[in-house]
């Protein structure tokens, strides 16, 4: 999460026609035969807040809904303030800086968000971890000098701290940390979390059919659109990001992607994953993209990740045992071959592909 790139009605911008061609591309084209939903045109309304545009989109008869919308979409800079570890005055930051010394009891709303995480790391056994910060920040220096780190200091920022040193009381709403170091980051969940609590004004609101859109990777649907059950959304080929692997039809749903295909970097001719896997230190190898449908934003970022790190028999598992979960698997192909998706419990009535996968 970064900080808000100014204040007030100038952060939102409203724009009428087709959805853009990205994560969350709202055209598709035949396929073989078979009629691809399509979406039609389409009001938005977006913000620039978390390092990318949160957006709500709208069918173009909906215009009476545009001030309520707009409103209510000002509330992610807010949660942004809560929750990132940027700016040295927020809440988050400053549960970092002082938990370690005592108990510090949480915002309400900043208590919720850090329990989840904490949740569902436990429940994925830390393939999804709130604590990685150190790490991501290793890394990113790794790639700023083009130098990959030393095994000994991947082992040195791993035993900094983790998950096992942090005490959540439920009771009392308060975080505490049990040794110097440990720190909690919640950019991989921070944006699922904020869309879940958009999605909850906007039903106090009575607004009950929209798409939510927080960057490339975070999507959360409502209701129709148009002529269509849901939502018609685009999943990019992760080996070439322009091109659409697939169209998903959403509705009342969530759904995150973590991949590769642009989270990546090179250095000294080898690739690398963006996404690490916390219980090694490095980056994760074997998988190109993960999206997943939950019930909510917030667990559908978190166990993208998880099943990113895990792979593909951890997803199934998690697919068939966790209600409301499923999911679409890009194994990294060898050489020569092609992509095989693998797709967990997501009906083919929804799901689309391209002719050529």
């Amino acid at each position: 999460m970064s900080g808000p790139d100014g204040v007030g009605a100038s952060r939102r911008e409203f724009l009428a026609g087709k959805g853009h061609a990205d994560q969350s591309a709202l055209r598709a084209e035949p396929d073989g035969g078979t009629e691809v939903p399509q979406a039609g045109d389409t009001l938005r309304i977006q913000t620039r807040a978390m390092n990318c545009q949160f957006a709500v989109f709208l069918d173009v008869d909906r215009r009476d809904q545009l001030d309520a919308v707009s409103s209510v979409l000002e509330s992610v800079h807010g949660l942004e303030a809560l929750m990132t570890v940027y700016r040295s005055e927020s809440p988050m930051a400053r549960a970092n800086a002082s938990a370690a010394h005592s108990q510090v009891v949480l915002d309400e709303v900043l208590f919720d968000v850090v329990a989840m995480a904490c949740r569902i790391a436990r429940e994925t056994d830390g393939a999804f971890d709130p604590t990685t910060g150190p790490l991501v920040e290793l890394w990113r220096q790794a790639r700023e000098v083009g130098q990959v780190p030393e095994d000994d200091e991947v082992r040195r920022v791993r035993g900094l701290g983790g998950l096992e040193d942090v005490e959540i009381d439920v009771r009392a709403g308060s975080v505490f940390y049990r040794r110097a170091g440990v720190e909690l980051n919640l950019g991989g969940i921070g944006k699922g979390f904020a869309l879940d609590r958009i999605a909850d004004e906007l039903f106090t609101a009575e607004v009950g059919a929209y798409l939510l859109h927080g960057g490339h990777s975070s999507l959360l649907a409502r209701g129709p659109h148009q002529q269509h059950a849901g939502w018609p959304v685009g999943i990019r080929n992760p080996l070439f990001p322009s091109k659409r692997l697939a169209t998903l039809v959403l509705r009342d749903q969530a759904m995150s992607t973590s991949g590769s295909g642009i989270e990546s970097f090179r250095i000294g001719g080898r690739r690398f994953s963006d996404i690490l896997d916390p219980r090694t230190g490095w980056p994760v190898e074997g998988m190109l993209s993960v999206t997943v449908l939950a019930e909510t934003a917030a667990e559908a970022d978190a166990l993208s990740t998880a099943f990113f790190v895990r792979g593909v028999e951890f997803a199934r598992t998690c697919c068939d045992n966790r209600h409301g979960v499923s999911a679409l698997l890009i194994p990294t192909p060898r050489r020569g071959q092609t992509l095989e998706p693998i797709v967990c419990g997501i009906s083919d009535e929804v799901l689309f592909f391209e002719e050529s996968v």
